[in-house]
C-alpha cells in the first residue's frame, strides 16, 4: 500500500490527444492524479468539471491535473470535448497505472475513486481514497495550499 512521503510510482500513459505523459514530465510541480471509474457518468462528470472550473487556481499554485480511468483514448477525447475539460485524461486500459497506485477495482468492475497529490520532489504528499466528489476538489486545492505554506 502506498504511503505518504514515499516516491510516487512512475507511470507512462497515452493521453486523450495520443501524447505519452509520464510522471517525470511534472518534476518541480505539484501533480494531482485523480482516478475515476468512467467517462461521462454523473459522479465522474461532476468531479472532472470541478477540476476544470478550478484549473486556473491550481495552475497559480504550480499544480497540474491528470485524470485517469480505464476508458480508451477516444472516449476520453469525447468526454473532454463534451465538457470542455482543460487537462489531460490518460487511458489506463490495461490498468497498470491503477495497479501501481493500489487503486482497487470495486463491484461491477469500476475502480475506486481515488486522488493522489504528488509533491514537486516526486513524493506522495496526500492520498484520498474512496472519494466523495462533493467538495473534494476544493479540499485538494486547500491541501496543496497548506502543503506549500508548511514548505515555505
Amino acid at each position: 500500500m502506498l504511503e505518504l512521503n514515499q516516491p510516487a510510482p512512475d507511470f507512462s500513459g497515452t493521453s486523450n490527444n495520443n501524447e505519452t505523459i509520464s510522471l517525470k514530465d511534472f518534476k518541480g510541480k505539484y501533480l494531482v492524479i485523480f482516478f475515476y471509474p468512467k467517462d461521462d457518468t454523473p459522479g465522474c462528470t461532476i468531479e472532472s468539471c470541478e477540476f476544470r472550473d478550478l484549473n486556473s487556481d491550481f495552475e497559480e499554485i504550480n499544480t497540474a491535473i491528470i485524470g485517469i480511468s480505464p476508458d480508451a483514448v477516444e472516449s476520453h477525447q469525447e468526454f473532454i470535448e463534451k465538457f470542455s475539460l482543460n487537462f489531460p485524461l490518460l487511458a489506463d486500459t490495461d490498468q497498470k497505472i491503477q495497479q501501481a497506485y493500489d487503486v482497487p477495482t470495486l463491484d461491477k468492475g469500476y475502480l475506486e475513486r481515488s486522488t493522489f497529490l504528488i509533491a514537486p520532489d516526486g513524493t506522495i504528499a496526500q492520498i484520498w481514497r474512496n472519494v466523495n466528489v462533493l467538495g473534494h476538489v476544493n479540499d485538494v486545492l486547500s491541501t496543496i495550499e497548506e502543503h506549500q505554506e508548511l514548505k515555505s
